[in-house]
């Protein structure tokens, strides 16, 4: 068993983490666009099924590719600077923001859906929607920390704190060597198989069944750990932490070929056309049809999470400062975002424009705003010490800087 060497960065994995998160801005900017009435915040007056097509596919794999690339990160980080080091750097960078973000967005998100509300009756009323969002924080202690896009977060804690129980576990139990040899070898022959995808869909797609909705829930309405998201969630960390074990690895796995290619059209075909059926619960043939469903989901995960690694290894293997200043800002941008997408969809809701102008508008004005304030208050201030592990110099207001400091 050989690990990648530590000190190598690993540009194209930065640039899938930065792609998993900016997708999941543009998914959140999509749902006032959807055609039917979803929960969401607000409804725009232009909609369109091609929207609705790209939220389920882009929801199918997403966090799931995000969370694949924190167990590759997390065994690399480990290895290199010790357990102790390692659960101290993940307190910071995840249970910090994950309370200091719920009290901060938390009044904001919910003022955002207060005043989507009042948009579909015609009035939105804003100071009035800020008052009502900050008063949600005196809810009862059981909605704490809940009713946000920040439970990836806490999902997160829990799976580091398993896997962290699970390996302690076994070094006490002291397997012999030529165990943890089999078990990589193993993986190993998964990976390399032909049908290394199909086989790893069949537990994602046992999982999807005990799901409340079609496809992945959303599991923020409380604390208690939905056990089908933890156990998806959990494999794909776990999966990149045992891609981690062997060196190259992680290139095999998401190696680029014609077959997969067409495995995962037909995937995304076949989840697209059996989600119509979801409405349909008296159909004579719904068990095989949802049936069919789980595993296309299924199958379309692990599909776009390999060729989304694969192909960012052909087009982003090399330093690059845009990549990486979008890979460090990522995860600040993430975290900011959902209050933004929502009182900007509000605000277009009732424009006469296209859906077409008004997603790309909502995306690039929220990434935009984002990325200024990433720049002026958290790159370079102990914020971005904890977001990324380490205090960096400015890149879009360097004059702001320089000023200062003259």
């Amino acid at each position: 068993m050989t690990a990648p060497t530590p000190s190598k960065r690993l540009d194209h994995l930065d640039a899938v983490r930065a792609f998993a998160l900016l997708l999941g801005i543009v998914f959140h900017a999509a749902m006032s666009f959807v055609p039917v009435f979803i929960g969401w915040a607000v409804m725009d007056v232009s909609t369109s099924q091609i929207v609705a097509v790209f939220a389920l596919v882009s929801h199918s794999f997403r966090l799931e590719l995000f969370f694949l690339i924190a167990g590759f990160f997390s065994r690399q980080t480990l290895h290199r600077n010790g357990t102790r080091d390692f659960v101290r750097s993940r307190l910071a960078r995840i249970a910090v923001p994950f309370v200091a973000g719920w009290f901060l967005l938390r009044p904001l998100i919910a003022s955002g859906w207060i005043m989507g509300s009042e948009s579909l009756r015609g009035e939105v009323h804003v100071l009035n929607g800020l008052k009502a969002g900050f008063l949600s924080l005196a809810q009862s202690p059981g909605e704490l920390f809940t009713h946000t896009h920040l439970w990836f977060l806490y999902y997160l804690i829990l799976i580091t704190a398993i896997t962290l129980t699970v390996r302690q576990v076994a070094r006490l139990a002291r397997l012999r060597p030529d165990s943890a040899a089999r078990f990589d070898r193993a993986v190993a022959w998964i990976v390399d198989s032909r049908l290394c995808l199909p086989l790893l869909s069949a537990p994602v797609a046992a999982c999807l069944w005990r799901m409340e909705f079609w496809g992945m829930d959303t599991p923020d309405k409380s604390l208690v750990p939905r056990l089908p998201v933890l156990f998806v969630y959990g494999g794909f960390f776990a999966f990149g932490w045992l891609l981690h074990r062997q060196d190259g690895l992680m290139d095999r796995f998401a190696r680029l070929t014609v077959v997969r290619g067409s495995l995962c059209v037909v995937s995304v075909g076949a989840m697209v056309a059996l989600f119509g059926f979801q409405s349909q619960q008296g159909h004579p043939h719904m068990t095989a049809i949802r049936a069919g469903f789980n595993f296309s989901c299924a199958l379309t995960m692990w599909s776009l999470v390999a060729l989304s690694i694969g192909l960012f290894r052909r087009w982003f293997d090399r330093p690059s400062r845009i990549v990486r200043y979008l890979a460090d800002s990522s995860y600040w941008l993430y975290i900011i975002h959902l209050p933004l997408v929502l009182w900007l969809q509000i605000a277009f809701a009732e424009l006469p424009l296209h859906w077409s102008v008004k997603l790309p508008a909502i995306s690039l004005l929220t990434v935009g705003a984002s990325l200024a304030l990433y720049d002026l208050l958290v790159r370079s201030t102990w914020i971005g010490g904890i977001l990324n592990g380490r205090k960096k110099e400015r890149a879009l207001f360097r004059w702001e800087a320089k000023r200062r400091k003259r």
